[in-house]
């Protein structure tokens, strides 16, 4: 799928293509209003929009990321609308059939992202956007609502499940894919393996999806 990215903007990858996937597998009921959290792109909102949703909103706290997400909702003709806002900043407004998302998750040393680093960095555990998005998620989904959510393995799957559980939602691990490093994890496999997120002579690294449902 062709998508318009400017500068500093996450260019959809495995990771994005995997949520892709497991949505087709699931699903997406006619009419569902979706969201779709740290858009970049949009892309996972436009593949939403062409699988029949009603409706969606697609946040990011990049302004060139909204930007993007809105030309390339307008290009494919699907009902997008994108907004420069933390997805906490919705609690409480409303909610969503579906919630889709591919945040940030690369551990780093400390959690101070700037300009493209956004979109990946994500603190020493690679969870500091990951958490605080389990934790809402079910202030965010409407009855019978069901989130995807793509991580890679570094970030502790069974962390992300004991958290959607806890917040009394169904969870488990719908997708996998090992992949070969990308640039990132590339350039700080050093810090990587000395903090032990990889084995000696690691070069790859298993992404998974999880998906949430409303029990």
């Amino acid at each position: 799928m062709w998508l318009w990215r400017p500068p500093g903007v996450y260019r959809p990858q495995d990771d994005t293509w995997l949520v892709a996937e497991a949505l087709a597998e699931a699903g997406v009921p006619v009419g569902a209003s979706v969201l779709d959290v740290c858009t970049g792109t949009g892309a996972l909102g436009v593949v939403a929009g062409l699988a029949g949703a009603g409706e969606v909103t697609a946040v990011d706290v990049s302004r060139r990321a909204v930007t993007a997400a809105r030309v390339n909702g307008w290009v494919r003709r699907v009902p997008l609308r994108a907004l420069r806002t933390d997805f906490g900043d919705l609690v409480g407004q409303r909610r969503f059939d579906v919630v889709l998302s591919n945040p940030p998750y690369v551990p780093s040393e400390s959690y101070e992202p700037k300009g493209r680093a956004r979109a990946w960095d994500a603190g020493e555990r690679g969870r500091a956007v990951l958490d605080r998005l389990c934790a809402v998620l079910p202030l965010l989904l409407a009855d019978k609502g069901m989130a995807l959510i793509v991580h890679s393995q570094l970030c502790d799957e069974d962390a992300t499940l004991h958290q959607l559980r806890g917040g009394g939602l169904k969870a488990s691990v719908v997708a996998r894919r090992t992949v070969p490093f990308g640039p990132v994890l590339r350039g700080r496999a050093k810090w990587l393996r000395d903090n032990g997120y990889l084995a000696p002579g690691q070069e790859q690294e298993e992404l998974v999806v999880v998906r949430a449902d409303v029990a």
